[in-house]
């Protein structure tokens, strides 16, 4: 292995993430040299409402690029693993270097998402969040309509209002004027792209998320779009991640002048691009998400496969489909909690949580803000907290909405660990696991399995980033372990008391949430 890359050439790595727009630079060893980050707010309304200007996005995209071309850096996080400081990048890896030369751009980007598109390339309406529950009603309709089941098995998605075949039927019956104002339907880094080359295309990871995908001919599918009278025009033709776009458009072109006949991939899905990126290529290991929301997913390589009840399936590219499920609240009820009570700063609060007894607070919590996805797909799922009392701390709520996420994410393992029993390496990646030692810990005991923590945040920027090398035709080299990661040991007790509470969590679960009929 060649150590010193100094003047070989980098992949340029945008992440359209739900809560910010990452680019970074990596070398062909695949060390983050840098890059910048962007932050944006999601409005959200009393019915279940979750959007963002479009603009807004994109805008945010072009001026982090603007930023990391300009070497305007944030410096990546290097946290050495437990008692091995040579896992942290050296120091002249992570220096940025105006003279680098850049072989392609590759894109990461949260699935689920739509945007309304006009005749003159203009959003015409905001992008509408897989967090969206004002479909709820329109998934119902979807429901009594067809053959749930059988769309599960063809699509790798049920009927559910994060999914974009409810939320176009939605707006059809909600937002008449609006709907007909659209000439085409697209996701947010869809949308990103016309801006950028002047071209509607679409992945093919990106559209197995929509619901609107068959996965074993990889087209539209018809019934799904026959259901909703959506005509496959108004849809992007479907590419794979090995066809590059379209050379910039000349403005951007001479803005970028480093990117100039550059290849760009059109975007793949985040959840796909952090296997990629976190080593999780194989059926023997799961990667698990934990930033806003959360997933578990296992990546396989076949033309055609088979999807369990409960669980979805996307795809990286045409060979490799990933299986998994998803949870809507992760990162998102830490803030929630940090932004509701007088909570301790956070390397306290981190602190308190270390040394708490596992569900040792008396409270059952379904931390579903956002409603809820796998492995159940309730369709107006709402959050709770039972056993508050007097003697109650913010805490104890912490730590049981910490806990709590943990619980929704074993419901995915389970189903998981039976489809693909060989699946025994966990790795996990994302900000909020990533910055909270604590949550890892809770997690590694509620699943009774050892946690592999990655204590940087980038696995999906550093997936984008082999698949720019695999179209410049480059080798990159992944490190032997993820950057800085660290094993977590379950604790058998703490497994055994979290083992009961799972129990009591899914029982005021079957209480409160209703689940939608199946046909």
């Amino acid at each position: 292995m060649t150590s010193d890359t100094s003047d070989s050439p980098c992949a340029l790595a945008v992440d359209v993430g739900t809560s910010s727009v990452r680019v970074f630079l990596y070398d062909r060893l695949l060390r983050n040299l840098g890059g910048s980050q962007l932050p944006y707010v999601w409005s959200t309304t009393p019915d279940g409402g979750v959007e963002i200007a479009a603009d807004l996005v994109v805008d945010h995209a072009i001026a982090a690029v603007d930023r990391a071309l300009a070497g305007d850096f944030t410096r990546p996080s290097a946290v050495p693993s437990a008692g091995d400081p040579s896992d942290a990048n050296p120091p002249d890896a992570t220096m940025p270097r105006a003279a680098r030369t850049i072989a392609a751009v590759g894109v990461s980007a949260f699935w689920h998402t739509l945007v309304g598109v006009g005749a003159d390339g203009a959003a015409v309406t905001p992008i509408y969040a897989w967090s969206d529950t004002r479909a709820a009603r329109a998934a119902a309709v979807l429901r009594e309509r067809l053959d749930e089941r059988a769309i599960h098995a063809r699509t790798g998605a049920v009927l559910h209002p994060s999914y974009l075949p409810a939320r176009l039927l939605w707006l059809r019956e909600s937002l008449p004027d609006l709907h007909r104002a659209v000439r085409w339907w697209m996701s947010a880094p869809e949308y990103l792209g016309l801006r950028l080359f002047g071209e509607r295309r679409v992945s093919v990871s990106m559209a197995s998320a929509t619901g609107l995908f068959d996965q074993h001919r990889q087209t539209w599918d018809d019934e799904m779009l026959g259901a909703i009278d959506l005509s496959p025009d108004a849809l992007s033709p479907i590419a794979d991640v090995d066809a590059p776009c379209a050379p910039l458009r000349a403005g951007f072109a001479a803005r970028w002048p480093a990117l100039r006949g550059v290849p760009w991939l059109p975007a793949a899905g985040d959840g796909a691009c952090a296997n990629l990126g976190s080593g999780c290529v194989t059926p023997d290991r799961v990667a698990l998400s934990l930033g806003t929301s959360g997933a578990l997913r296992v990546m396989a390589r076949a033309d055609r496969v088979e999807i369990p009840p409960g669980l979805w399936c996307y795809r990286l590219d045409r060979e490799r489909p990933l299986l998994g499920g998803a949870i809507s609240n992760g990162g998102s009820v830490y803030r929630w909690a940090a932004s509701m009570f007088q909570l301790p700063p956070a390397a306290e609060l981190e602190a308190a949580l270390e040394v708490l007894a596992p569900d040792a607070h008396g409270l059952t919590m379904l931390p579903f803000l956002a409603g809820e996805r796998s492995p159940d797909w309730p369709p107006a799922a709402r959050a709770a907290i039972a056993g508050i009392t007097l003697h109650t701390t913010p805490v104890q709520i912490v730590q049981a909405a910490l806990e709590a996420v943990a619980y929704r994410l074993a419901l995915i393992r389970a189903p998981l660990a039976a489809h693909f029993p060989s699946a025994r390496t966990v790795v996990a990646s994302g900000g909020a696991i990533a910055n909270s030692r604590a949550w890892a810990r809770i997690i590694a005991d509620v699943f009774g399995e050892p946690l592999l923590v990655a204590r940087d945040e980038e696995a999906s920027s550093r997936g984008a980033a082999m698949l720019a090398f695999a179209l410049a035709g480059i080798p990159s080299e992944p490190p032997a372990r993820l950057p800085s990661s660290e094993l977590i040991e379950p604790d058998p007790a703490r497994h055994a008391r979290y083992a009961e509470a799972l129990e009591r969590h899914r029982s005021l679960d079957a209480m409160l949430t209703p689940l939608p009929p199946r046909s």
